[in-house]
């Protein structure tokens, strides 16, 4: 059964930021935790940090602390929409957030989105009012479990700055 669902958290930068990860919109379980990827299967965080040769964060603050010193800003392409749990595909209703409450304040060089859904929803309701390209970076969800670890990192390689 779909549900209604309005993004919970705020966005993730300051004036230092330089690229810009975007999801989709947070799961059910980063709801519950009150952050990104916060499904504790979910290998955003390892990727991140082994990508970044830092600790892997556990807190909230430690995942903050971690983003903000590699210039990394996050956030999600939306502000609502109908979901039936954290299946992407079955979105309905979008409501695009406002990018330019991040763009205007920092200095974004790059954005990149996890997943062809938030690819393809920033392309649609971002991208006319940025005009920045996004660069689709696979998505760490369990969902694309199919995908190695290795592959992963090395996809997400790309971002460092």
């Amino acid at each position: 059964m779909s549900e209604i669902v309005h993004h919970q958290f705020s966005p993730i930068y300051d004036t230092e930021s330089k690229i810009l990860i975007l999801g989709t919109i947070p799961s059910p379980k980063s709801r519950e935790q009150g952050f990104y990827y916060g499904h504790p299967r979910n290998r955003f965080w390892k990727v991140l940090s082994d990508i970044l040769n830092e600790q892997m964060p556990q807190t909230i603050e430690e995942k903050i602390i971690l983003v903000k010193k590699h210039h990394i800003a996050l956030w999600d392409v939306l502000a609502s929409c109908e979901i039936r749990g954290a299946d992407d595909a079955s979105i309905k209703n979008p409501v695009p957030n406002d990018m330019n409450i991040i763009l205007k304040q920092a200095s974004i060089e790059k954005i990149y989105t996890t997943g062809s859904k938030a690819t393809a929803l920033y392309k649609k309701y971002c991208y006319p009012k940025t005009g920045i390209p996004s660069v689709m970076l696979p998505s760490t969800s369990p969902a694309n479990c199919r995908m190695p670890y290795e592959q992963l990192k090395q996809e997400y390689g790309c971002i460092i700055i």
